[in-house]
């Protein structure tokens, strides 16, 4: 069989796309906050509150999942399996070694760390596809060929950590659905390369339900047709599948052979651009978090003028141990490029923070404008700031987050052990 995908078969060098999938990632945001909390059993509860029992387990850590534990799963079940670790001091029934931590789910807190995450992505890829707060999928054909895959993926993987702090799975193939499946083949802390000609040797042994877009409902379909893998689903009668699942039928069928041609596609254009830095150890020293802001602040403006990004807003991060985020931000009166103005704004920004222990610093730009817009003046800038002076312009910006959805997925595709969208219990 040709190991070449419809639509890359015209002479172009074949897709490269990675699939960047975090690792139980609010356990691992809670972890950052709270070191106290690594490898211990970690399950944080959204509408859950501290002592309650109300509530749904949002991600599990894998600490916990050894119980039983399960995303979606109510908390009372949750609590059943894996007692509060804090409920064994004053009960003697509860074993603290068969017991765990629990948390109220901070998106706030999480989006903060996401925001780092992504920026890294962008620094990346040209072309990337933002799916959830916890991944997104990267085009790097054009930078990465298939003998430097696995170095590029360990590569991501190690800055992501480094920088960040959190674990990331990575899969890399040459299509989206084989990329994705890639990535949650060998979790915690994957990386798996699918080369294009061995895509569909990689999913035919795979139970069907791992399939890209086939969920638990639909696997019970195909398994009553007994079509129980991927490479089961390869070889069916394609018309067979059409009958029972329609329009949707041929797309799996599809991917279960690895055809899949679809293109990496940004989901809009971004809402902001920023980038960060970390400290080896925490530092109270003025002048090293200036030089270290002026720094950021060019390569933040840099990419806004390489993305022909307009701006309205400039603000900064600030975080400070143990890891309390700080976000401060300048409003402007109309959409500018200016890097000295990121710079003087982000560096004024700091001054709150003059004294304090600082671990990391990131400088962020907007309110972008991609449109031909007359650039806002300086002049119109500072007749605006004399103007507003002591107003409180500056203000606590979220800093924003993958976009949540991928309107290619199925609505019944959710993994039961994963991270549960915050959007199933609103």
């Amino acid at each position: 069989m040709d190991g070449r995908l419809p639509g890359v078969d015209d002479g172009s060098p074949e897709q490269v796309i990675c699939h960047v999938d975090m690792d139980c990632f609010y356990a691992a945001c809670e972890r950052l906050r709270e070191p106290a909390l690594d490898d211990e059993p970690l399950v944080v509860g959204m509408g859950y509150e501290s002592g309650e029992t109300h509530g749904a387990v949002a991600t599990a850590s894998y600490e916990a999942r050894e119980f039983g534990v399960e995303s979606a799963m109510p908390i009372s079940q949750a609590l059943e399996l894996l007692p509060r670790k804090v409920d064994a001091v004053d009960d003697p029934e509860i074993d603290p070694d068969e017991a765990g931590f629990y948390r109220t789910v901070d998106l706030d807190y999480y989006e903060s760390v996401a925001e780092e995450v992504k920026a890294i992505l962008h620094d990346t890829a040209d072309t990337v596809r933002e799916v959830s707060i916890d991944e997104a999928y990267l085009d790097v054909t054009e930078t990465v060929d298939w003998e430097a895959a696995a170095a590029f993926g360990q590569d991501l993987k190690d800055r992501i950590e480094e920088e960040v702090g959190v674990v990331a799975s990575v899969g890399v193939a040459p299509a989206m659905s084989a990329a994705k499946i890639a990535s949650d083949h060998d979790k915690p802390d994957g990386l798996v390369i699918v080369e294009p000609g061995d895509v569909r040797d990689f999913l035919s042994p795979l139970d069907v339900e791992e399939v890209h877009n086939v969920g638990p409902v639909t696997a019970r379909e195909l398994r009553s047709m007994g079509v129980e893998t991927a490479g089961d689903l390869a070889d069916a009668d394609p018309d067979r599948i059409d009958d029972r699942f329609g329009e949707r039928g041929r797309e799996i069928w599809s991917y279960a052979r690895g055809e899949d041609d679809r293109p990496v596609e940004p989901v809009g254009k971004p809402k902001s651009l920023s980038r960060e830095s970390a400290f080896t150890e925490a530092t109270a020293d003025p002048e090293r978090k200036r030089d270290r802001v002026r720094a950021l602040a060019g390569d933040v403006a840099e990419r806004a003028r390489s993305k022909d990004a307009l701006y309205r807003t400039i603000g900064i991060k600030v975080v400070t141990p143990p890891f309390d985020v700080h976000t401060r931000a300048e409003s402007l009166p109309g959409p500018v490029e200016d890097a000295d103005l990121v710079e003087e704004v982000a560096l004024d920004l700091l001054t709150e923070f003059r004294d304090d222990d600082v671990r990391k610093v990131g400088v962020r730009v907007s309110n972008l404008d991609f449109s031909a817009a007359q650039q806002a003046s300086l002049d119109g800038f500072e007749d605006a700031s004399a103007g507003d002076a002591g107003s409180g312009r500056r203000e606590n910006h979220s800093l924003g987050a993958f976009t949540d959805g991928d309107p290619g997925d199925e609505a019944d595709d959710a993994d039961p052990q994963g991270q549960s969208s915050l959007g199933e219990f609103q």
